[in-house]
């Protein structure tokens, strides 16, 4: 179910991760219409201090 308009999708986008401190955390969807509505996922790469994005030259 998209969690902006509330409708059923068989083609369903992650838009966000919930984490928990203590269980398993859960993926928020929406349909491919609103999906544009919301910014992208960051790459978990890009978050890691001394990692891509932080001035090091890659391979």
């Amino acid at each position: 179910m998209c969690v902006r308009c509330d409708e059923m999708t068989d083609d369903p986008v992650v838009v966000s991760e919930v984490h928990q401190n203590s269980g398993p955390g859960w993926n928020v969807y929406a349909c491919r219409a609103c999906a544009p509505y919301y910014p992208p996922l960051p790459d978990v790469l890009d978050l890691l201090p001394g990692r891509r994005g932080e001035g090091e030259a890659g391979p």
